[in-house]
């Protein structure tokens, strides 16, 4: 799966050639044959596959989508109430300072 793919070697010619200085042809040993490609199963979706695979993935994109604006709204509530808190906090801490 993770093995790199090579393009296959270029092979030499078969046929011998004559030398141009007129000695003897020196015979071509022929190339060994080319693997064959693996032959891997083919993924085949029926219909019903295709419904079930779809149904997942909107299940999937509402599950996290519920999650998100849950998580989104919880840090809403937290800032709105440390803000309150720092407000009464504010007023508390300057009815202090104006009784003395």
């Amino acid at each position: 799966m993770f093995t790199p793919k090579y393009p296959p070697h270029d092979t030499p010619p078969t046929t011998p050639t004559a030398p141009v200085d007129g000695t003897a042809p020196v015979p071509v040993q022929p190339a060994a044959p080319a693997p064959l490609p693996v032959s891997r199963p083919t993924v085949q979706l029926t219909p019903a596959a295709i419904v079930t695979v779809a149904a997942g993935g909107t299940a999937a994109v509402l599950v996290i989508g519920t999650v998100l604006v849950s998580m989104l709204l919880a840090v809403a509530i937290t800032g709105v109430s440390v803000a309150v808190v720092a407000v009464v906090l504010r007023l508390l801490l300057n009815d202090l300072r104006k009784a003395r």
